[in-house]
């Protein structure tokens, strides 16, 4: 069985590869939870990230906008407790609570989150057919343009990097390499949305 070289053989990885990266997300709770686990990752290893998401869950209401957007200072002074067992960074957990406020204004707005993401991309995955994994871009036009929004909406750690792995992440990018053994199933997928009326 084939899988993307990141994926390696530490029993994390594989599960979050084989499971989870790269399906299409349609849940506001899975894409908040997403983008706060991929804000925290800025500058830090994925895997650090994934080895303390129970904690990230426990600090923010499993992932639940609607509680964290109400989070004051004293959350803020909980969170950056040696307890708290995430990344001990004020400005990302900020970062992350006024993402919650913004989210729940995108919601509002939009009837959820995930109608204004998937705009983007009319609804359906953008497919890419990358044969080495040296070939996959660090961003690209799609993630510098959903940035370029989020940042005019008020997001934060919201750069092109950070939103193209996201978008990886959530599935409106697939990424696996076409030797991967799961590139097929999500490419059948992504033509299975493309083919649902809008």
């Amino acid at each position: 069985m084939r899988r993307c070289k990141w994926a390696g053989s530490r029993e994390l990885y594989v599960r979050y590869h084989d499971e989870e990266w790269g399906v299409p997300q349609f849940d506001d709770g899975v894409l908040f939870e997403f983008l706060t686990l991929e804000a925290a990752q800025a500058g830090l290893q994925w895997y650090l990230i994934l080895s303390r998401r129970e904690a990230y869950r426990r600090a923010f209401a499993d992932f639940q906008p609607e509680i964290v957007a109400r989070y004051g200072e004293q959350d803020v002074a909980r969170l950056l407790a040696p307890d708290a067992g995430i990344i001990r960074n004020q400005a990302k957990v900020e970062a992350a609570i006024h993402n919650a406020r913004v989210f729940l204004e995108v919601k509002e707005a939009h009837g959820s989150f995930a109608n204004w993401l998937w705009r983007f991309v009319d609804g359906k995955p953008e497919v890419h057919c990358f044969a080495r994994e040296e070939d996959v871009p660090a961003t690209s036009p799609l993630a510098e343009r959903v940035s370029r929004e989020m940042r005019a909406l008020g997001f934060r750690f919201v750069g092109p990097v950070m939103v193209y792995a996201y978008l990886q992440a959530v599935g409106v990018v697939l990424d696996h390499v076409v030797t991967c053994f799961r590139y097929e199933p999500l490419r059948a997928l992504a033509q299975s949305l493309a083919r649902e009326p809008r």
